[in-house]
């Protein structure tokens, strides 16, 4: 796949390319995180989440992120997901520096995240964009599944 084919636009959660690769990212979840999934699974909503970046190959989605606010100055990055057959190809890398540049421009100076062990890949993205572990953050703390980020991106 072409890097340069792929087009990054900003959209809501309501979005239905959107939608859809939600619908793919819960589906695969479900799989990895077994017995764990209905507790992660409820503080992933997207009903309120407003600012999406979605990823396209033509009128493909193949990618999408999500961030909302956390606290003052804080945004959180959310339901990242690229489709199995594009993965490796830079699309995730794509769309996290949007989502950094667009909560740059609505103020904040840092992203969080959270994701699990028994997602190597994410770790790896993570750390490949800057990210560096911190404690376990609200919901997650304790968990022992989960590991948390962050990205300190403004002054």
């Amino acid at each position: 796949m072409n890097r340069s084919l792929i087009a990054i636009r900003r959209v809501t959660g309501a979005d239905p390319g959107f939608v859809a690769l939600v619908r793919l990212l819960d589906e695969e979840l479900a799989v990895r995180d077994g017995a764990d999934h209905a507790f992660y699974a409820q503080y992933n909503r997207i009903d309120a989440i407003r600012h999406v970046v979605l990823a396209s190959d033509g009128e493909t989605p193949v990618g999408c992120g999500a961030i909302k606010e956390y606290a003052p100055g804080t945004m959180e990055v959310k339901r990242m997901f690229v489709l199995q057959d594009r993965r490796g190809a830079g699309v995730a890398t794509q769309v996290l520096a949007e989502l950094e540049r667009w909560a740059g421009e609505l103020g904040a100076s840092r992203c969080i995240l959270e994701t699990g062990r028994k997602q190597p890949e994410a770790i790896a993205l993570y750390t490949k964009n800057g990210y560096t572990p911190m404690p376990n953050y609200g919901q997650y703390a304790g968990v022992t599944n989960s590991v948390c980020f962050e990205k300190v991106f403004g002054a």
